[in-house]
């Protein structure tokens, strides 16, 4: 799903950078009035987690690749995309200066992708879904969707670039995102359950009602 240096024209790149900025902006606000001694560490575990999973690439035609993403988990933990924003463009920043694993250019397409939209769908997915299916089939349903639509909108960035054709771009990163999916709502499930075993107190919901009764 990293999109590399090259394959967005610079003016497009621009337009993302602009959208990164503003996203980094309310993200660093976000983070400000809600970020403790306690949820900076687990910020960064995750963060951690996330660099890890995302270096695992499964290479996908025409140049990108596929891989878990873990914008869910962490919009759902901290119950805000601006985390996910936050976590995103750490990563994304390091894993391109240390791996060339995207590209610099295309940093605003890559973090608008996976913390952005990944971390928004995921969100609002969980809280839609969680008081009609409960609570950890909404956070697989939640990460999944994440992951599918973040890959989808690759392929549409990428189209727009000319860097390959709409249907078959769509088609390629949706079916192996279709199935990477799968994999991540499992670990996204079985890291929540245990943050709720052994550490309820770093989970937002805990802490305070987030949509109309909180997340149980």
């Amino acid at each position: 799903m990293h999109i590399p240096d090259g394959f967005i024209p610079l003016w497009q790149c621009a337009i993302y950078y602009v959208i990164l900025i503003i996203a980094v902006y309310f993200a660093s606000k976000w983070a400000k009035n809600n970020l403790d001694e306690k949820r900076i560490p687990l910020m960064a575990v995750l963060a951690a987690g996330i660099f890890a999973i995302m270096s695992m690439n499964m290479p996908i035609p025409f140049g990108t690749s596929g891989h878990m993403v873990g914008g869910a988990l962490v919009a759902i933990v901290f119950m805000a995309p601006e985390a996910a924003v936050l976590v995103f463009t750490v990563v994304l920043i390091l894993q391109a200066l240390l791996f060339g694993d995207g590209g610099i250019t295309a940093l605003g397409a890559n973090v608008l992708n996976m913390g952005v939209i990944g971390g928004s769908v995921g969100l609002f997915t969980f809280k839609g879904l969680k008081n009609y299916i409960g609570k950890y089939p909404a956070i697989g349903v939640a990460a999944w969707l994440a992951t599918f639509i973040s890959a989808l909108a690759c392929a549409v960035e990428m189209a727009l670039a000319g860097t390959f054709p709409l249907v078959l771009g769509l088609t390629s990163m949706g079916i192996y995102h279709a199935f990477i999916g799968i994999i991540e709502a499992v670990l996204t499930i079985i890291v929540i359950m245990a943050l709720e075993k052994f550490r309820p107190d770093l989970l937002a919901w805990n802490k305070r009602d987030y949509s109309n009764g909180g997340a149980d």
